[in-house]
């Protein structure tokens, strides 16, 4: 019977004592004293917040991503295609020899 209690208590402390965390963190005045640096989570939030773009950045950085996409298939044709030309040559040698 204690054995029961005791494993009981054990697996649900550690789920009490991070809703208690995190209702003292995010209680304002608690948060400052609470964190090592004296930054308030509700002054991070905002920070997190104000340092996102806004939504047609998305568009912009997929129109970006497409034209690099672009750019290095072209390398890539470029580079194989030379490839192919070293190795046309090389087989043009062996051959006739």
């Amino acid at each position: 019977m204690d054995t029961q209690i005791l494993t009981i208590a054990l697996s649900t402390a550690p789920t009490m004592l991070l809703v208690l965390v995190g209702i003292l963190i995010n209680t304002p005045g608690w948060a400052t004293p609470i964190l090592a640096w004296g930054i308030s989570i509700h002054a991070l939030g905002r920070r997190i917040h104000a340092s996102r773009r806004p939504i047609h950045a998305i568009g912009e950085l997929r129109s970006h991503m497409d034209v690099r996409f672009e750019e290095m298939k072209d390398l890539w044709r470029s580079e194989l295609h030379r490839v192919e030309e070293v190795i046309d040559a090389r087989l043009k040698h062996i051959e006739g020899r």
